[in-house]
């Protein structure tokens, strides 16, 4: 119900935010980061927009984990993994767009020559093809999610021990990259990229191009994602989180609904990944840990579960707040992020969405208390 009113609530106003954060993106954002000089109090540096650029890619993955977790029910801590899958997959190709310019010359990566590999493993076949590289950023985290998804929910596991299982997962999964013998560069990873389809990435204009593509994609996904739970299907989801069982007694089959939703959240996690890597410059096994999985989950309670937008403003403030920490209190900010976590959890059930929706409420009944006075 609580989900319901949100989302009426977004209506007219909703597409007046998703036309001003278009706008800002688009239009804003390069204008005060290409053309307002630097000495002026108005130029956006190019750490801010790289800032943004990351945060709105983990907009993408709490958006994500609202719709399985929020929407539908599922708590996922394994969506790092599809997060970092489509990561590896752009971070394969700007790889092999190094070319020669890496420290040893050669046509195989740097970290390849350095273990004393001959040739490319065969995963790194047509690694040089933007457009393939782009379909396994989808289907490898898509397959993986499907397959999962197929045997934890048709075993109808579910709660806490789905839970676990993502999480051993994912917990697999790293220590799998972690061995050099993967050809995945093991803990370090791929960093040092040169070009994006043959464009220097360090330029500003890329910089720009990739920041601009990035807040475009989230926009997407959020429009997508309310059509997704305002339809019949999202209806359908929502009465699955409910209640499961007498979903399945007026006819309905939750496994094929549940397997849906978790392997499109799954690629919008590898989107999301493919976004980040290029902005950020390095993708490495730690983006699978357990810690970053959970975090997603942290993003996603702050701000507002089963509110859509409110997982975006709960990755925008909890990131923001550890650009801070880090830099002011770094060792202040797990203790931060703890207390934050336990806060919301007692006091603010419904995240960052429900107490704007109490001021809003409060504002809407004093109005009226002086209307009638």
């Amino acid at each position: 119900m609580s989900a319901v009113m949100t989302n009426s609530m977004l209506g007219a106003k909703g597409w007046a935010g998703v036309m001003a954060a278009a706008i800002t993106v688009v239009v804003l954002v390069p204008i005060l980061n290409l053309l307002v000089p630097e000495g002026s109090a108005f130029h956006l540096s190019d750490y801010a927009v790289a800032l943004i650029g990351k945060i709105m890619c983990y907009a993408i993955c709490a958006l994500a984990m609202d719709l399985i977790w929020g929407y539908t029910g599922i708590l996922s801590l394994g969506h790092g993994l599809f997060f970092a899958l489509g990561g590896y997959g752009m971070g394969m190709y700007l790889m092999r767009q190094i070319g020669h310019d890496g420290n040893y010359k050669s046509d195989l990566p740097d970290f390849m020559v350095f273990l004393d590999w001959k040739s490319l493993p065969w995963a790194w076949t047509f690694s040089d093809s933007f457009l393939f590289q782009m379909l396994l950023v989808v289907l490898v985290p898509g397959l993986l999610a499907l397959v999962f998804g197929y045997f934890a929910f048709r075993s109808r596991i579910k709660g806490v021990y789905f839970s676990i299982i993502t999480q051993a997962m994912t917990f697999a999964a790293m220590l799998l990259f972690f061995r050099n013998e993967t050809g995945f560069g093991g803990n370090n990873g791929f960093t040092d990229f040169k070009r994006i389809l043959d464009i220097p990435i360090a330029q500003p204009s890329t910089r720009m191009l990739l920041f601009v593509l990035t807040g475009l994609t989230l926009i997407g996904f959020y429009l997508l994602a309310r059509w997704i739970v305002g339809s019949k299907y999202g209806r359908v989801l929502q009465a699955i989180r409910d209640a499961e069982t007498r979903v399945m007694f007026t006819g309905y089959d939750p496994l094929a609904y549940k397997l849906s939703i978790w392997t499109f959240s799954a690629v919008m996690c590898g989107v999301a990944g493919a976004l980040y890597v290029p902005q950020v410059g390095i993708i490495n096994p730690g983006e699978m840990s357990a810690a970053a999985s959970i975090e997603i989950a942290i993003w996603t309670a702050v701000g507002g579960r089963a509110t859509l937008i409110g997982p975006i403003l709960g990755a925008f403030f909890v990131n923001g707040a550890k650009s801070w920490f880090t830099q002011v209190f770094p060792e202040f900010w797990l203790y931060f992020l703890g207390a934050l976590f336990i806060a919301v959890t007692l006091f603010l059930p419904r995240g960052i969405v429900g107490l704007f929706d109490k001021f809003s409420s409060a504002t809407a009944k004093s109005a009226k208390k002086e209307t009638r006075a």
